[in-house]
């Protein structure tokens, strides 16, 4: 029977398993077991659709997605797949007369700590409108026991410790212990001869470890599609136990693979580490589907029919060898067929044009943890200088693509080389890519290069967290957008001038800053007020997305308010969320730089009433879903040419913040589609900052010694109300000025204090605003991740649909 099928079906269903599992009465039990009860039945309903779905992808030989990432930042999943299912509102009226608060039991939920930044929030986003769609995918991470990092903020800076979020087990989880593999680490390389005469390679003296994998369900919307995020966990093999390290040791190397995310690359043990993560994601990925494969083929070579692998971003990449590996070492196959196999079902997507995030393993790193993999590795690279060479590449292009060079190991390269597809994330980051980054892959290879629009589900960013402003476009415009969100959305800017759809606007916006304002206050006892405007910056801390910028602004107005009398602004409430890299310590001092201002600013009598800074702990999926629709305007200011793409403006503007950036990654897009009335675009272009890098012409000195307000505000680094010891903002200092302004803080600063004023002289103008924001919400279908979806099904993956009959 349909336990969702009314609220008597569920109600005595909860209360039955309540009592089977816990022995326990409504009245008795611990809101603890209440959760795990209504996450085990809603788990338990998608388990039907989730065996129809595998059933028929392999009766039908349907092709599948496999989407390699190191990261889902996957959020809580209760309320989404109670909505997903449409059984949200059986459950919470169900739950009601059996005396229990549903958004109680969502909160009991953590975070899935499975990712960091826009990457993993992306790759979450994808699963969710892949399932809406009905393709079938089958995503891959590593189970982290620790997740990236909890985040504390305590004597004004940041302190990391552990992510528990498993403590309590992870409810929407099933152990899949049959489908385990084992993966190899080192060990050594010998030749041997195969029955048919030829040579083979096998690894002998390897550590072996159990990847045992851990299934949730990705539930579509209304569909009946149920797919699979797959998430593996190292235990110790059963079989191949090592011979020459301690049963202890041993174990010690197990925790360390699925401990935590992207472990701290400062040493080299934990640059190791991290390559192990990612060769025993791919290697565990691959060994599973091959043998699902094999279950109804018998030749490899047909497996580009049946899977194809999309790589997001370079942690991945070891697939490429990885796949080689397993071809022809474990199932026989020659370079050709295996080579042939690679090229036709590895797609590899680029998130980023930063030369230090295109990542480079020494060839001695390779040797340790995947010996074989580097041979592949060399092999492939002398075949590929062989074609540039028939080709008659010139020298220089050759030197540039080389896979292999002082000894290391260059993975976009390898990507690039082996893949079928190879996709920039926005408009602008693949022009770049293709005629900066990797112009001479370009060159050689023009018809791999394609541009794929990052997008994020419109479900969860709109329709769950903002569902006042859902409703509300609903009963304009129908409810079609739910499902067809960038051919439907647009609909709604016909009500741009009808004042009484812009006071609704504006009055769930404030509903929604009254949230956020009460959670400041009950966590940080900071009083904000929910009529200033709310300028909010959350995303990861990196020197490129010049949180720093915003901070200077700050502290110019600041320093204003106090020493001139008749200056006065629009009350304005900054509001930052953002996690530094454990061993990024000019990023974390930037953050102490933040709490040290708004400690001054808070306190100051003098202005707070017009300007207050908040720094909100643990910034995360779930704090975002509050902090977004309260957001009026949305700091998108990354250096231009930086940002491949970036997704949290894309949320922002689908709640109706204004954005407030630079034409850098999906802003470029957000321009074109609102128009300039509707955005405020300060700074330099991308190809200016390109030419400032290419030809110099830029001198960090001269913009001190000549703008007085930057002069002002790097001064107050060392004698500013924010300094009690003098040294401790010198790295900012010493990090800008010594880098010639990498980033160009000082050379934006005063257009981005003259978009500044723009955007507090537009939001006094309520009427317009009000028009802006719906426009933006309009213009934002666009932007859905089904969108994106669709054309990489159409270029790239060729899917075709499953359950469409049921």
């Amino acid at each position: 029977m349909n336990m969702f099928s009314n609220k008597k079906v569920f109600k005595e269903a909860f209360e039955r398993r309540l009592a089977e599992k816990y022995s326990n009465t409504i009245e008795d039990s611990h809101i603890s077991e209440q959760y795990d009860i209504l996450g085990e039945m809603v788990r338990d309903y998608a388990n039907y659709d989730w065996r129809k779905v595998r059933k028929e992808i392999k009766a039908e030989s349907k092709k599948q997605l496999i989407y390699f990432s190191m990261e889902f930042l996957m959020g809580r999943l209760m309320n989404n797949n109670l909505q997903n299912l449409g059984i949200y509102d059986v459950a919470k009226e169900g739950l009601e007369e059996l005396g229990i608060d549903i958004n109680k039991l969502e909160d009991q939920e953590a975070d899935a700590g499975l990712g960091n930044g826009g990457l993993g929030r992306l790759a979450a986003c994808f699963l969710d409108s892949i399932s809406s769609l009905g393709y079938p995918v089958q995503g891959n991470c590593i189970r982290y026991e620790y997740g990236f990092f909890k985040q504390i903020i305590q004597n004004g800076k940041q302190f990391e410790v552990p992510d528990q979020w498993l403590s309590d087990n992870y409810v929407f989880e099933v152990k899949k212990s049959k489908h385990s593999v084992e993966v190899e680490f080192g060990g050594m390389i010998e030749t041997y001869i195969k029955d048919n005469g030829e040579f083979g390679m096998k690894t002998v003296n390897a550590t072996h470890v159990k990847a045992v994998p851990y299934d949730v369900s990705i539930i579509g919307y209304r569909n009946k599609v149920t797919n699979t995020l797959r998430l593996w966990s190292a235990e110790p093999s059963e079989v191949n136990l090592p011979k020459h390290t301690t049963f202890e040791d041993y174990l010690t190397t197990l925790k360390e693979l699925s401990h935590g995310l992207y472990p701290d690359d400062s040493t080299e043990n934990g640059r190791l580490l991290r390559l192990k993560q990612q060769y025993f994601l791919v290697s565990s990925g691959l060994q599973s589907v091959i043998r699902d494969f094999l279950t109804k083929e018998t030749d490899l070579k047909k497996l580009p029919d049946y899977y194809v692998f999309q790589l997001n971003d370079t942690h991945p990449i070891l697939a490429i060898p990885e796949l080689m590996r397993l071809m022809m070492d474990e199932h026989g196959y020659g370079w050709d067929d295996a080579w042939n196999v690679v090229r036709k079902s590895i797609a590899y997507t680029n998130h980023t044009i930063m030369a230090e995030a295109l990542e480079k393993w020494p060839t001695q790193y390779l040797q340790k943890v995947c010996p074989r993999c580097l041979m592949i590795i060399e092999e492939i690279n002398r075949r590929f200088n062989q074609e540039m060479a028939s080709k008659n590449v010139p020298m220089a292009d050759r030197y540039a693509m080389q896979i292999i060079k002082d000894s290391q190991v260059h993975m976009a390269n390898l990507a690039i080389y082996a893949s079928f597809s190879v996709n920039g994330v926005a408009k602008l980051h693949t022009d770049i890519l293709m005629n900066e980054t990797f112009k001479e892959f370009y060159r050689l290879y023009p018809e791999k290069f394609n541009s794929k629009t990052n997008g994020v589900t419109h479900r969860r960013w709109l329709m769950y967290a903002n569902p006042k402003l859902a409703d509300l476009i609903t009963s304009k415009i129908g409810n079609k957008w739910y499902t067809a969100m960038d051919k439907e959305m647009s609909k709604f800017k016909e009500y741009a001038d009808d004042p009484v759809i812009q006071k609704q606007v504006m009055d769930i916006k404030y509903e929604n800053k009254l949230k956020l304002a009460k959670y400041i206050k009950e966590k940080m006892d900071i009083d904000v007020d929910p009529n200033s405007i709310f300028d909010i910056q959350v995303k990861r801390l990196h020197a490129y997305k010049r949180q720093l910028m915003n901070l200077f602004h700050i502290m110019y107005l600041y320093m204003r308010l106090v020493t001139e009398p008749d200056f006065k602004i629009y009350p304005r409430t900054f509001i930052f969320g953002a996690k530094a890299a454990p061993s990024y310590v000019y990023a974390k001092r930037i953050i102490e730089l933040i709490l040290a201002v708004a400690d001054v600013i808070n306190n100051d009598e003098r202005v707070s009433k017009y300007l207050k800074v908040v720094f909100i702990e643990n910034y995360g999926v779930s704090l975002a879903e509050l902090i977004i629709p309260a957001a009026d305007v949305s700091e998108q200011i990354s250096t231009a040419s930086k940002e491949a793409s970036g997704t949290s403006n894309m949320k922002f503007m689908m709640n109706g913040a204004i954005t407030l950036g630079t034409m850098d990654g999906a802003n470029v897009e957000i321009h074109d589609l609102v128009g300039d009335n509707n955005i405020v675009i300060f700074g330099l272009s991308s190809d200016e900052v390109l030419s400032y890098y290419a030809n110099g012409g830029y001198n960090a000195w001269d913009e001190f010694n000549s703008n007085e307000n930057v002069k002002a505000v790097m001064s107050s680094l060392f004698d500013g109300p924010w300094v009690d010891k003098q040294e401790r903002f010198k790295l900012i200092f010493d990090e800008i000025m010594n880098n010639n302004d990498t980033y160009f803080i000082l050379k934006d600063f005063e257009s981005y204090i003259k978009a500044q004023e723009k955007i507090e002289k537009l939001y006094q103008d309520k009427t317009n605003w009000a028009k802006m924001s719906i426009i933006n919400i309009a213009q934002s279908g666009y932007f859905t991740s089904d969108r994106t979806i669709e054309e990489y099904v159409k270029d790239v993956w060729h899917l075709t649909k499953v359950g469409e009959d049921r």
